[in-house]
């Protein structure tokens, strides 16, 4: 790093070990003008950690455990302005981009970015530009032609547990009608209150009906 260049600080918050340890290893030895200053795998915590922490740009999966991403975003965005925010997820649609990018966030990558892909990400937004990758560019302009409403996308199996809940089945019965686990479809649950942003089993019905998905 020349005497005159900034650093980029920057904080990830991902759930899944595997991720949070990859992406500090990369920015850990990454060009030195890119500093890693922590991560964790939670909302509240990552709240907590950048009102101590001059942080530059956040890394922020979507998925948490103990909050939606989406609504961290919003939090980050009001409580620390400054701080520019890129999404990493699994999720390639447009409802899921939109939310986020509505919530305050400048950039989305998935979890599959190589490291360049990453660091580009990085200095794009620190620079206060827009930064996604190219597979949400390509989903954004099929999402466009193919949906207009911007109606969510459900994978078949989340298609199921989703009527099964506006049935009114339990996650006992689901599990056993569909013969998986319930955590299993605890987790589809989860996702399909993450892909409509709600909080409850009774607003993710009225929403789904809303887009006509019941």
């Amino acid at each position: 790093m020349t005497a005159n260049q900034i650093k980029i600080r920057v904080y990830v918050v991902d759930d899944h070990p595997i991720v949070l340890e990859g992406i500090k290893h990369f920015l850990q030895s990454s060009e030195d003008h890119i500093e890693l200053v922590g991560g964790c795998g939670n909302g509240q915590e990552a709240l907590l950690a950048l009102a101590t922490a001059n942080i530059d740009v956040l890394l922020l999966d979507i998925n948490l455990p103990d909050m939606s991403g989406i609504d961290v975003c919003k939090q980050v965005k009001q409580q620390f302005p400054a701080i520019s925010i890129i999404a990493i997820s699994n999720y390639n649609e447009r409802s899921m981009i939109t939310k986020m990018v509505n919530n305050g966030a400048t950039g989305y990558i998935l979890k599959n970015a190589s490291a360049d892909e990453i660091r580009a990400a990085i200095e794009t937004v620190y620079k206060k530009s827009l930064y996604f990758s190219p597979d949400v560019q390509q989903a954004l302009f099929e999402a466009a032609l193919d949906d207009p409403a911007d109606r969510p996308r459900l994978t078949r199996r989340e298609e199921e547990v989703l009527r099964s809940i506006a049935e009114g089945k339990t996650t006992n019965k689901i599990a056993e009608q569909l013969f998986v686990s319930i955590h299993t479809i605890e987790t589809h649950r989860r996702n399909l209150m993450q892909k409509f942003n709600v909080s409850n089993s009774a607003a993710l019905v009225k929403m789904a009906s809303e887009y006509k998905l019941i």
